[in-house]
């Protein structure tokens, strides 16, 4: 096996939650991520050879994850299902609480209501990214990556104070 293909696979295998997270927000059903999360791994092999070191690594990929999942969503002008962004939650969770997890349902349903964008703003910011990776992934502006997300943060506060 070539040098850079072993690479890339080691990279696959480290970051696949990453992968998978982004695959299942934006599908309906299991055969959907399965060929989103085939897709991203695609792209990312075609564009291994232009990441230069300048961002994370996984900056890098979460924006060829994120772009191919939007461009994958305008192709199929599909929208995802409220349960997807839940289910990469709650399985990640390692301990019951139940009203912990019925807040938490309540937060995600929210979360499923916004635009494609602002959807993968909140993804960055839960996965504990900071406003400058936020815009390194979405290509906006770090001013305009805090802006829009302290208006979804008060959009989603409005809606679950209701």
């Amino acid at each position: 096996m070539k040098q850079k293909e072993k690479v890339f696979i080691e990279l696959i295998k480290e970051y696949e939650g990453l992968i998978f997270k982004a695959s299942t927000i934006y599908t309906n059903n299991k055969q959907d991520q399965k060929d989103l999360f085939q897709e991203i791994v695609y792209q990312l092999w075609k564009s291994f050879d232009s990441f230069k070191n300048q961002a994370k690594i996984s900056t890098w990929m979460y924006r060829v994850a994120m772009n191919t999942a939007i461009t994958q969503l305008k192709r199929s002008k599909k929208s995802p299902t409220s349960e997807s962004f839940e289910k990469v939650v709650f399985e990640q969770m390692e301990t019951y609480d139940a009203a912990f997890e019925e807040n938490l349902k309540k937060v995600y349903e929210q979360i499923n209501q916004l635009n494609t964008l602002e959807k993968g703003l909140m993804l960055l910011l839960l996965e504990g990214k900071s406003y400058q990776e936020i815009s390194e992934v979405s290509g906006l502006s770090i001013t305009n990556v805090g802006t829009r997300i302290n208006r979804i943060k008060s959009k989603l506060k409005s809606k679950l104070l209701k």
